[in-house]
């Protein structure tokens, strides 16, 4: 206010000192020392601000005779300033944004192992962990993924460089390879990626979640790197117990080979191919519709489509299809066959070919696959008979992707590549399930020893320990109290699951001895200070 007394004077320096707030208006003498009323009003916000500069570019005599008018509109910008915070406050609701959530310590731990399990069989396999920014350059994202580029978060200018939030980790993968001339690379991923889609949280679709991928690049024989990214996807299944599962297996030239020989015009192949991917979704009957109806497909086209993409089996029907009179005049159609006849011979001696199924229904939406594609599903019959039916759709799904490395390098230069996805969320949902259906408890801490006394005063001697246990790499917890009771500390025990308690207190010291405590037993043995770590990692080893 001050500085804003001051400009106006600086600026009409001839017609003295101004008043803006009057005690009254009668009594007004133009002199702020002697008739101005002051508000305490604190900071003024910008609504404020732009009230009271308006009255200071008024000549002196207007700024007097609209004083009490402006004092109000002052007092009345402050004072709507002063309370939208208070109004804001009191309809804001606290929640995590749409299709996000938080994770419990119960839910990390979960989380946790399962990521552990998979991680642990990408590394059996030979292969090295990458991690790619969050985000990228929306150039790098785009036209990768067909009609689920809408589903892309784009992100404001924040420096010159337009960007969006990765929506897979493959994209990302095949970047780096190009910018960094790798041929040859074995890798796993595990981050977060962003999807804007409709979320549907009891299947464990999220706008948010995180993706495992794996990923063979470089110029192999046909299909042994693809047999073992299906051989991995069994392992992790199977690993998991999450019940019966099936991958079904297609490849994108046989599609392409269908849709050819079915007459579709080779501009509608994408279209066409996002329509079939959603058989898993729809019925032949309302797939056929959107073809039609929205696509602007012949009827009679659809329906020899049709006849293909509702056939399902294992490596009889790939011989059917080398027999089929239309399919076989096909170039792609037939390479792909004889890609699938191959894996087929793979994957029985991996003794998983029972888990495959060949199914012409499946399409795989992304726009970068060039030949095998994958897709695990759960069969409808839970693990366990009390547990309930959860449908959250595929699991894992990977596929071939031979051109995607091409379309990042300046001279087009080509790395074929081979990976899976693992459905962590969904997996994840499927566990919660089963957790809240057997009531199962859950350690969210690792703390093998607790230590502590029945006395006071002792809390320096706990320390003293605690250290000792700590340097010899045991994980252990004290109670942040300097005399804490004895009960409670054995209930903080027993809470948390924690099997041992290394008790100190007068008669242990004098003796050189510390009481070693089994929680779940309540027995108690007394171990000389020095054999005390040994004995506990005896303990452990052992449990």
């Amino acid at each position: 206010m001050v500085l804003g007394l001051r400009l106006y004077s600086a600026l009409y320096p001839s017609w003295g000192p101004v008043c803006l707030f009057p005690r009254s208006f009668a009594s007004c003498s133009g002199n702020p020392a002697s008739c101005c009323t002051m508000p305490q009003l604190g900071l003024l916000h910008g609504r404020a601000w732009a009230v009271l500069f308006g009255q200071l570019r008024r000549p002196p005599g207007a700024v007097c005779i609209r004083a009490v008018h402006s004092h109000s509109q002052v007092a009345e910008a402050a004072l709507a300033t002063q309370l939208k915070p208070h109004q804001e406050k009191s309809n804001f609701i606290i929640k995590t944004p749409k299709g996000t959530r938080d994770l419990s310590p119960q839910q990390m731990v979960v989380r946790e192992k399962i990521l552990d399990m998979v991680v642990s069989c990408f590394k059996r396999h030979g292969a090295k962990g990458l991690d790619t920014p969050a985000f990228e350059l929306k150039e790098m994202l785009t036209e990768k993924y067909g009609e689920d580029s809408g589903l892309i978060y784009d992100l404001k200018d924040q420096g010159g460089e337009l960007l969006s939030l990765r929506y897979d980790l493959t994209v990302p993968f095949a970047r780096y390879l190009a910018m960094n001339k790798v041929k040859k690379m074995k890798r796993y991923h595990v981050g977060k990626v962003w999807r804007r889609e409709s979320p549907t949280i009891a299947q464990g679709r999220y706008r948010e979640f995180c993706q495992c991928d794996f990923d063979i690049a470089g110029q192999f024989d046909p299909m042994i790197p693809d047999a073992e990214c299906l051989k991995i996807v069994c392992e992790i299944l199977s690993g998991l117990q999450l019940g019966d599962f099936l991958i079904k297996v297609n490849d994108r030239r046989i599609l392409d080979g269908i849709f050819a020989v079915c007459g579709v015009p080779e501009s509608k192949f994408h279209a066409i191919c996002s329509s079939v991917d959603k058989l898993d979704k729809m019925s032949w009957k309302d797939v056929r519709h959107e073809m039609v109806a929205k696509k602007g497909l012949a009827a009679e086209v659809a329906d020899r489509i049709g006849d293909y993409v509702q056939c399902h089996g294992g490596v009889s029907l790939v011989k059917q299809m080398f027999q089929d009179p239309r399919l076989s005049q096909n170039k792609q159609a037939l390479e792909g066959l004889g890609d699938l006849k191959l894996l087929f011979e793979y994957l029985t001696l991996f003794g998983i070919a029972e888990k495959i199924s060949f199914d012409l229904s499946l399409a795989r939406g992304l726009d970068y696959y060039t030949g095998v594609i994958y897709e695990a599903v759960l069969l409808q019959t839970p693990a366990h008979a009390e547990e309930e039916l959860l449908n959250v759709g595929s699991v894992a799904a990977g596929g071939r992707y031979d051109g995607l490395v091409g379309m990042f390098d300046p001279k087009g230069h080509n790395v074929p590549c081979v990976g899976l996805s693992i459905g962590v969320e969904r997996i994840f949902s499927i566990v919660e399930q089963r957790m809240k259906t057997f009531g199962e408890k859950i350690r969210t801490t690792e703390t093998q020893v607790f230590v502590a006394t029945p006395q006071k005063n002792f809390l320096q001697e706990r320390l003293k320990l605690i250290a000792e246990l700590w340097d010899a790499g045991i994980k252990a917890e004290l109670m942040y109290k300097n005399n804490p009771k004895l009960l409670t500390q054995l209930h903080y025990c027993e809470n948390m699951g924690i099997p041992l308690v290394v008790i100190i207190g007068e008669q242990e010291l004098k003796e050189g001895v510390i009481k070693l405590r089994s929680v779940a037993s309540r027995e108690e043995v007394a171990i000389t200070r020095e054999n005390l770590v040994a004995e506990i990692q005896k303990r452990l080893s052992e449990s």
